[in-house]
């Protein structure tokens, strides 16, 4: 493995277990701050104990995802040392301000995980809150950040230099809104469908089952909320690359004839070297419509563009349509788990509901990491889009190879931790979190 290519392997294995860690670790505290108002507003000892039990899951997502959010910040600077030097100036505004956010969510957390029967009941609550909005905050930054390199701004690149910096007009970027969007949603759906898996599973095995379900049923609401919210704020997604990266546009859809009328493509496979895609289902007219809402509008396509300016057009193409794919099963089981809510009650307890959503937990997370490859691949061959070239912006340090084995060992050792301390705490839900189990005993811990 030649150091550009370690150094790229190492960033998109970070950024595929840090956007993990912080999509649940921006989520979680909302499904606990809503069990917690639950607890407030019915007096039930089983939301109480749902509320402590998803608090110390947030508390250890929480410093899962503060050691990898800390690593990759190292990871910047370590590997793509010209990329820091020239845009750090620029988009360092997003990254401080994100580090407010990350010291009030760690206040918040020890204020909601010590202050059971010690603060006023509702300012309890609030801290709790607290910790999910500077969490939603702090991953709404780190997009700015990233929606700077897909759409550059607050600069001007004179000869070379970068002058006239406006960070202000660089963190607001034109592409900032409808990324930040579409990763809230998409975080909300991932971290919905995850938790809610979890719980089905335990109602299937018969293990408290009034407990799991109360929190079954949390989790499946904000899944339900994400899965149908995903297409529209997906919608806005595309609608924003097609006006500023219309090469990703034209990779996601192995687009390569410009035409007008384009058609939506579903499958098929690529070939780069014929310039043409195969076997795959065309809906006509509709890839014009969705990106410019006019059936006839012209959409560029590949051929239009100089081919070493091209993203690995498979991997995008494939990332996209894994990312459709996940999301329709997703919204198809969310409307089931809504017919059933509102129309068959019985559903909610039956096994062939509580399995599709054992089976769909890794669904959001699926569709997620492909829909990140989709934005950061997509971007390819530039880190600064139009203006540096990802090859331009690499350390120069010899064996870098090394640093990925390494990352690569703490990550996976970080993510079997977090993996054996949340198996943990499920188990201990009995004694510890659920007061209808006859040897529910809070005090042993």
């Amino acid at each position: 493995m030649d150091d550009f290519l370690a150094a790229r392997a190492q960033m998109a294995m970070s950024l595929g277990f840090h956007i993990i860690f912080s999509c649940v670790g921006m989520v979680m505290p909302f499904l606990m701050a809503f069990a917690h108002w639950k607890y407030l507003k019915t007096k039930d000892e089983v939301y109480k104990g749902l509320t402590k039990a998803w608090s110390k899951g947030v508390a250890i997502l929480f410093a899962t995802g503060a050691v990898s959010g800390t690593m990759l910040s190292f990871e910047l600077g370590l590997l793509w040392p010209q990329f820091m030097k020239h845009a750090g100036p620029i988009f360092g505004m997003p990254f401080s301000l994100e580090g407010t956010a990350f010291f009030i969510e760690a206040i918040a957390i020890g204020f909601f995980l010590y202050g059971w029967d010690r603060f006023n009941k509702w300012f309890h609550w609030f801290c709790g809150f607290l910790v999910g909005l500077s969490g939603l905050v702090s991953g709404i930054l780190v997009v700015a950040a990233n929606a700077w390199m897909n759409s550059p701004a607050g600069f001007d690149y004179i000869n070379g230099e970068y002058v006239n910096i406006d960070p202000i007009k660089a963190m607001f970027n034109e592409a900032w809104f409808s990324q930040a969007l579409h990763m809230t949603v998409a975080a909300f759906c991932a971290t919905g469908f995850a938790v809610a898996g979890v719980h089905a599973f335990m109602i299937l095995k018969k293990k408290n089952v009034e407990f799991h379900m109360k929190a079954f049923k949390i989790a499946a609401g904000f899944a339900l909320i994400g899965a149908f919210g995903a297409p529209l704020s997906g919608d806005t997604a595309a609608k924003s690359v097609a006006e500023r990266q219309p090469i990703k546009l034209a990779a996601m859809e192995a687009h390569f004839e410009t035409e007008k009328g384009a058609a939506f493509v579903i499958g098929g496979i690529p070939d780069e070297k014929k310039e043409e895609i195969k076997y795959a289902l065309k809906i006509p007219k509709l890839l014009s419509f969705l990106v410019s809402s006019d059936f006839n509008s012209e959409v560029k396509g590949l051929k239009d563009f100089p081919k070493n300016e091209w993203p690995p057009v498979a991997v995008v193409h494939y990332a996209f349509q894994t990312m459709i794919f996940f999301g329709g099963i997703m919204i198809i089981i969310g409307a089931l788990f809504l017919y059933a809510t509102f129309f068959k009650k019985e559903w909610l307890t039956k096994s062939w509901l509580l399995k599709t959503f054992l089976i769909a937990t890794p669904f959001g997370y699926i569709a997620l990491e492909a829909g990140w490859t989709v934005t950061e691949v997509g971007r390819q061959p530039w880190i600064i889009y139009g203006i540096m070239r990802t090859v331009d912006a690499v350390t120069p340090m010899p064996g870098i190879q090394y640093s990925f084995y390494f990352f690569t060992a703490v990550f996976a050792s970080l993510s079997l931790l977090m993996a054996f301390l949340l198996s943990r705490q499920i188990k201990m839900v009995p004694k510890l979190y659920d007061p209808n189990d006859p040897n529910f005993n809070p005090k042993s811990k």
